[in-house]
């Protein structure tokens, strides 16, 4: 998923721009007392409430500065293969199933961050760091209410004033299409798409890019997420709220999309990456997720009760959450994405 940059992620990805152009896979390890004392953090961008805070507190703790490139969920993935012959990232950030798909292509090599035995999902190779749910927004000043189901969105009211953000893309693009295909069916799910096209501003491979099109009345209705859409709501002042269409049962329902962390295969400041995976799975920096960014801590021990988590839990009353079978979602996920270009003719 793609999304508001903070400053300091503005500010490090010049820095880590630079220096990814200079260093190779053959640099030392940085980890300890020798080295450059970096690691680089290859991220879907969300959290950079977070990671601001998180990040000066673990240089302050280690030594150790953290430069980080933010992109795409899918892109972040594309980079670390085109680079797999001279890596530059260690610790790398993504949404499912693109952490599952860099796993599968030997992306990742095993690391097992403590504190992972407190989250569901962890594997030898990636955990969960903060969990996060597809939602949609709309803007109140342009819509009376909430559309309904997601048959409202077909409506002559949202002609070329709505947009979502592209499967196999986009983190979140690939959620809305996870999601139609859970509710409807895959051929549904297509069928509803192509329809939806007659509405569709166009592609775009970045959610957060369509929060300040909806703020402004440029768009009327968007996807994004639950974590990402209430830190915009928050700290931006951003003019939109969240809404969850009902499929044809008339039940409203959403599916968990943790951003997930694993350590890249071959990573040059491997030790660092390692320090920097304890460091955010730790409970101290677990139990600001909430506060900082508006994100569900991963770790089942950690229970917040700041303001900034109930009003997460209050957007998602009332609302199902489906579990996802990552495992089956990959396997099919390329077919998946295939089908769903040619149906819109984007193939």
């Amino acid at each position: 998923m793609a999304m508001r940059r903070t400053p300091l992620a503005l500010a490090t990805l010049a820095v880590a721009s630079l220096a990814l152009a200079a260093c190779g896979s053959g640099t030392s390890d940085s980890g300890g007392a020798d080295g450059d004392k970096t690691v680089t953090v290859y991220s879907a961008d969300g959290l950079g409430d977070w990671y601001s805070k998180q990040f000066v507190e673990f240089e302050k703790q280690t030594g150790i500065t953290v430069q980080m490139i933010e992109a795409g969920s899918g892109e972040v993935v594309s980079r670390l293969q085109k680079e797999k012959a001279n890596v530059q990232a260690d610790l790398v950030v993504t949404l499912p199933p693109y952490i599952q798909k860099a796993d599968a292509d030997g992306l990742l090599q095993p690391y097992t961050p403590a504190g992972a035995d407190q989250v569901t999902g962890a594997t030898d190779t990636y955990v969960p760091v903060v969990d996060n749910y597809l939602c949609f927004i709309y803007n109140p000043d342009k819509v009376d209410t909430a559309p309904t189901t997601f048959d409202d969105l077909l409506s002559p009211t949202f002609a070329k004033k709505l947009q979502y953000s592209t499967p196999g893309q986009a983190g979140d693009g690939t959620a809305v299409l996870l999601h139609l295909q859970h509710i409807l069916g895959k051929d549904k799910a297509l069928e509803f798409l192509a329809k939806l096209e007659a509405n569709n501003v166009g592609p775009s491979s970045s959610t957060g890019k369509l929060q300040p099109k909806v703020s402004k009345g440029e768009i009327y209705v968007a996807n994004g997420d639950v974590q990402m859409n209430l830190a915009s709501i928050n700290n931006d002042r951003s003019n939109f709220k969240i809404f969850f269409p009902a499929g044809p049962d008339g039940r409203t329902s959403t599916f968990s999309i943790p951003y997930t962390m694993g350590l890249a295969a071959g990573a040059p400041h491997a030790d660092a990456g390692r320090e920097l995976a304890d460091f955010l799975l730790s409970t101290t920096a677990q139990e600001q997720v909430s506060q900082q960014a508006y994100g569900v801590p991963a770790r089942a021990d950690v229970k917040p009760t700041d303001a900034q988590f109930q009003q997460v839990e209050q957007a998602l009353q009332g609302v199902e959450i489906w579990p996802a079978d990552w495992a089956k979602i990959l396997t099919e996920m390329d077919a998946d994405i295939a089908a769903y270009n040619e149906a819109l003719g984007l193939a």
